[in-house]
């Protein structure tokens, strides 16, 4: 018979966990609260599809290149857009149109191809050539100039280039509060001025070249080039109109685009998800401008535009038949203040109707010259302000979370999208949230394309380097104004300079420990600097999230990560710091400076982290030749001073020479620290030349400084002197009193009556004898500085 063990019976008894209390919040997240022009103050962010966010921009107009309001304006945007993707982690669709149909393009383009072609079919230098060039100076000069002088200086027909000659070329030089009449009365007038002096000159040197029978290529060429502003402006009233290829000004519209690409590839903008262009959406233009019409929101002049009705439009009763909430329309939500602001409607550059001046155009007919497209009113082209509603509504649909742009844009421009957007959608609101970028000006002038006083990017790239421009942007309040001036660069290279130094410091701390490891010796380090530092980096990540959630504050973001920079700087002075806590801070600064585009790394780099630079991957050769060559030099010297026996103050300011000047130049930075042991760190060579250099300026003007102090104190002192080595019994009589001051003395030399020979007064006689007194004092003085110095007379002289 067998047996067998049975598990013991389960237990009836049930186990519980014990009650899990909820934490106690102890920080609150902060809400991300945008400024949003539509309101004209900070709301909340609030998606509309989780964390899904769409965001149209509004592109560049290409035809002339990028300036620094287009770089404020899109770096800005960048730096906007890369916080909410790379930081709050939105999945954003970023698209931003390109302008390649419009007034200024078809202009542009129409003269740079004329004067091509004039180029093209010139040979030589001929009389009909600067008949032509002159006959476009004076037009250009009745144009615009003319129009604007008092009638007393306005030429007669005919006598218009000597006129100039004679007389008002010398008036406008010389004759200031003239000129500023001029001015005031129109913006450009300098400008227009400029291009005639300039084009004047050029007409006068191909008249002398001709005249010496010089009428080269070459020559003539230079002619049609000086002359070329008021060139194309006749030559496009003479032939302009037969071009109406779109060909033509998308040429010129390709050209710029790429150029504006590059420009914001220097700047490390990232390129749209999506890039909508007006010449490849028309058929979706006329589509969308129909269902305006349909909606009885447009109307036709009768010549082949279409206007949209402003009046149709604002305050229109939407869902009148009771089953949805009613609502109306409304016009000009962003800025309501400006309907029928007659001076921004012109400055909008969208056309208006002859029928209201804030009806504007959607479909205009195109004139003479103007490249078509057809339609059902007939061959015309876009106007102005339809192009972002319907790139905008066909990449993202009948709402958007963001739109963006220019401040300058808000009326009539984006005020003119939304209304149209809105009754096509038939929408109640079409955008959300409205982000506008404040304008820039140059040290407190606006800048002006059309007045030619812009810095372009690339002149602009010059003189800072991309990150210091975007460190410049970053350090004012994104949707105000900025003044690019000189001393707020000053402070973007100054904040770039201590990041520099913390990341230099850490990573040739690191280095250090990994070349020479501490031994064990059983202790943790980590005591209260290394708490105190772990603390400090919460405390700044909390209130470099809420700087971020308060409408993108990158001035007090920045302001954050700089405090945390000089407190690791701090840490990193002790004997032996933890290097743990220092590398996190040092990591998770350069992770946020790298979030706003000011560099490119991984995850965990220190540093900017930026792109691989022109030399790096190259051979081990190359790479190290340079230090190698530095070193071998250095060992040179070091030889010859210990084969001949030097003084050891020689060989130390050879070490000092090698640090500052062989090392600087290779990017290469040696601390002297108190153990006797130098930190190597590998600093960009242009920062340390530059630090370099500046010591030693300051070191030259404190020297020059002393110098000169040290002069002045000599010759007060041997001015001093002179006055002390007169005798005692001497200095009340001439040459060192005026002739006649005194007509007798005493047996001491001390006056006893006046020139006139009047008896002194006590009281003058009490104070001769006091005087008298001192210089005696004085000349033992003078005896004794004379003997000091070994020396028997003493001048002024060295």
């Amino acid at each position: 018979m067998s047996t067998s063990t049975s598990a013991p019976a389960a237990s009836t008894s049930k186990v519980h966990q014990p009650t899990w209390t909820p934490p106690v919040v102890e920080l609150e997240e902060p809400v991300l609260k945008v400024w949003n022009s539509l309101t004209r103050s900070k709301v909340e962010f609030i998606p509309m599809r989780s964390r899904q966010v769409t965001w149209y921009n509004c592109g560049p107009t290409v035809y002339d290149a990028s300036h620094m309001g287009h770089a404020r304006n899109y770096v800005t945007q960048d730096v906007l857009r890369r916080i909410m993707r790379d930081y709050f982690g939105y999945d954003v669709h970023f698209v931003q149109n390109i302008t390649d149909i419009e007034d200024k393009i078809i202009v542009r383009a129409r003269q740079e191809h004329l004067l091509r072609e004039l180029n093209a079919s010139t040979t030589s230098l001929t009389p009909q050539l600067i008949a032509d060039t002159r006959e476009a100076w004076v037009f250009f000069f009745n144009k615009n100039i003319a129009k604007f002088l008092a009638p007393t200086d306005i030429p007669a027909q005919g006598q218009e280039e000597a006129a100039w000659d004679e007389v008002l070329a010398g008036k406008y030089q010389k004759e200031e509060a003239w000129r500023i009449e001029l001015e005031a009365k129109e913006e450009k007038f300098s400008m227009y001025w400029k291009v005639l002096t300039v084009a004047r000159a050029s007409i006068k040197s191909a008249e002398t070249s001709l005249s010496k029978g010089e009428n080269s290529l070459e020559i003539a060429h230079q002619l049609i080039k000086g002359v070329s502003d008021p060139l194309s402006v006749i030559l496009d009233k003479k032939h302009g109109h037969l071009l109406t290829a779109p060909s033509i000004s998308r040429n010129l519209a390709a050209f710029w685009e790429d150029a504006f690409n590059k420009d914001m590839a220097a700047l490390n903008v990232l390129p749209a998800d999506t890039v909508t262009r007006v010449s490849e959406y028309v058929p979706e233009i006329v589509r969308f401008v129909e269902k305006i019409e349909e909606r009885g929101f447009a109307y036709s002049d009768g010549d082949g535009s279409i206007y949209f009705d402003v009046a149709a439009f604002d305050g229109r009763k939407v869902n009148e038949d009771g089953t949805q909430e009613e609502w109306e329309h409304n016009y000009a939500k962003l800025a309501p203040w400006s309907k029928g602001n007659s001076r921004l409607i012109d400055e909008g550059e969208g056309e208006s109707s002859s029928r209201s001046p804030s009806d504007f155009a959607l479909w205009k007919s195109s004139k003479a010259g103007e490249p078509f497209w057809p339609s059902p009113w007939g061959q015309g082209r876009p106007g102005w302000h339809i192009e972002c509603s319907v790139m905008a509504s066909e990449v993202l649909g009948r709402q958007i979370d963001i739109h963006s742009g220019g401040i300058d844009l808000i009326f009539p421009h984006h005020d003119n999208e939304m209304a149209q957007s809105e009754a096509y959608h038939d929408c109640k609101q079409w955008v959300n949230y409205f982000f506008h970028t404040g304008h820039l000006h140059i040290e407190g002038l606006k800048m002006s394309k059309s007045l030619k006083n812009f810095i372009t990017i690339e002149q602009a790239l010059e003189k800072f380097t991309p990150r210091q421009l975007r460190l410049g942007f970053m350090l004012q309040t994104w949707n105000a104004k900025m003044d690019f001036k000189e001393s707020a660069m000053q402070e973007a290279k100054g904040l770039e300079a201590s990041f520099n130094n913390l990341f230099a410091n850490i990573k040739a701390r690191l280095l250090q420990a990994e070349a020479k490891p501490q031994d064990f010796d059983g202790k943790h380090y980590y005591d209260e600097e290394e708490k105190l530092l772990t603390k400090n980096l919460a405390q700044a990540q909390h209130a470099f999230r809420v700087a971020l959630c308060n409408n993108f504050d990158t001035v007090g973001a920045l302001q954050t990560l700089s405090e945390l920079t000089g407190k690791a700087n701090v840490y990193l002075q002790l004997k032996r710091p933890n290097l743990a806590p220092a590398r996190t801070v040092a990591e998770w600064i350069g992770r946020m400076l790298r979030m706003f585009g000011l560099g490119e790394g991984e995850s965990n780099e220190i540093g900017w982290g930026l792109k691989r630079q022109e030399g790096e991957g190259a051979d081990r050769e190359t790479i190290l030749l340079p230090y190698l060559r530095a070193l071998a030099a250095f060992r040179d010297e070091v030889r010859k001073l210990a084969i001949a026996k030097a003084d050891p103050s020689e060989t130390l300011a050879l070490t000092d020479h090698i640090r500052d000047y062989e090392l600087v130049e290779l990017g290469v930075a040696l601390d002297d620290q108190p153990d006797g042991h130098a930190l190597v760190k590998l600093v960009p060579a242009s920062t340390l030349i530059e630090a370099r250099d500046s010591k030693i300026a300051a070191a030259a003007l404190k020297a020059s400084q002393s110098a000169a102090l040290k002069e002045a104190t000599r010759l007060k002192l041997v001015a001093k002197m002179e006055k002390l080595k007169i005798p005692a019994s001497e200095m009340f009589k001439p040459p060192h009193v005026s002739e006649g001051t005194y007509s007798a003395w005493d047996e001491r030399g001390l006056p006893t009556k006046d020139g006139e020979g009047v008896e002194l007064s006590k009281s003058k006689v009490k104070k001769a004898g006091k005087d008298f007194e001192a210089q005696v004092k004085g000349n033992a003085e003078y005896e004794k500085w004379s003997l000091e110095q070994g020396v028997k007379n003493i001048s002024l002289s060295k």
